[in-house]
């Protein structure tokens, strides 16, 4: 793992963040989205998936109740189409959705001395969040990071001028990586199933709360044991790698890149594989890839389930 020290902090501009605000705002992602909404109403932040009607992942978002409305932190290249989609199922819920990149930025922070030296208080439980006016934070995972989001001209969550933007991204994505968690871009929408991308060892699912968009297809992958396909964590070779890429290994296994980034001579990544060789169809991915799974900071399951 690499040292927090050595990590860039500070706003991350290829996120963005779409809020929800209204009498019926809750409820309605309570509809949509695979984890339970009520918690963020009990003042704790929230992972999920939000699916298609096949129990396709169209995105993975991290929900945080900020004052001003329920924030859907995302990737900003898949936030103008999960906003489009959204909007149609809206119907006579009271619930507005909007595309919060004038009012609301998100920051990465690493460690709790760094969010203390923001004037920010430290949330002491994993998934609570707090804020002070008007800026909150919420823990990520289990690594020391957080969240920090509020208007774009507080200080900590100002554009860097200094051109750092590009680092403070490899960062926080290589990070990501590191902890095993996922995120869907938008050359990975719709390619998988929220197992698949390990959402049931990262709370990301609640198997309890009812009916959602894309319920059916998790709920019955779940308890009928099928599934082939898991996230791993890799170093492959370095080279152009891409997310989305069809990738064979040597032992055999196929799948597709999750998340990948360069690091010196080598590259991290996130990859969906399958449990057995050949399972896939992946006839334009390269062969024979000589990649390392590297440990996850979580246990997988044995077998296919």
């Amino acid at each position: 793992m690499i040292s927090s020290a050595a990590l860039a902090a500070g706003r991350l501009p290829h996120l963005g963040i779409l809020r929800f605000s209204g009498a019926d705002a809750l409820s309605f992602l309570q509809g949509q989205v695979s984890n339970d909404t009520t918690r963020l109403a009990q003042g704790s932040s929230l992972f999920a998936a939000y699916s298609s009607p096949q129990g396709r992942v169209l995105a993975l978002i991290y929900l945080l109740p900020h004052s001003s409305g329920i924030a859907a932190i995302m990737p900003r290249e898949v936030l103008p189409a999960t906003l489009e989609r959204l909007k149609k199922f809206v119907l006579r819920a009271k619930v507005k959705i909007e595309d919060a990149g004038e009012s609301l930025a998100v920051a990465g922070c690493y460690g709790e001395d760094a969010v203390r030296g923001l004037g920010l208080a430290v949330p002491d439980a994993p998934g609570r969040y707090l804020e002070h006016n008007g800026v909150g934070v919420a823990a990520v995972g289990s690594e020391h990071r957080y969240w920090v989001i509020g208007d774009p001209a507080e200080s900590a969550l100002r554009l860097p001028s200094d051109g750092s933007a590009e680092r403070i991204e490899h960062d926080w994505r290589l990070a990501d990586i590191h902890a095993g968690l996922p995120q869907i871009y938008a050359a990975t929408s719709e390619a998988f199933i929220a197992q698949m991308l390990n959402l049931d060892r990262l709370d990301g699912i609640s198997f309890t709360k009812g009916c959602y968009t894309g319920q059916e297809i998790i709920a019955r992958t779940q308890h009928l044991g099928r599934i082939k396909r898991r996230l791993f964590r890799l170093s492959l070779p370095a080279g152009a790698w891409r997310v989305g890429q069809p990738l064979q290994l040597d032992d055999g296994r196929q799948g597709r890149i999750v998340d990948v980034i360069a690091t010196g001579a080598k590259t991290e990544a996130l990859a969906v594989l399958s449990l057995e060789p050949g399972a896939d169809d992946a006839a334009s991915a390269q062969s024979g890839v000589p990649a390392e799974v590297l440990p996850l900071p979580y246990a997988l399951p044995t077998g296919r389930a």
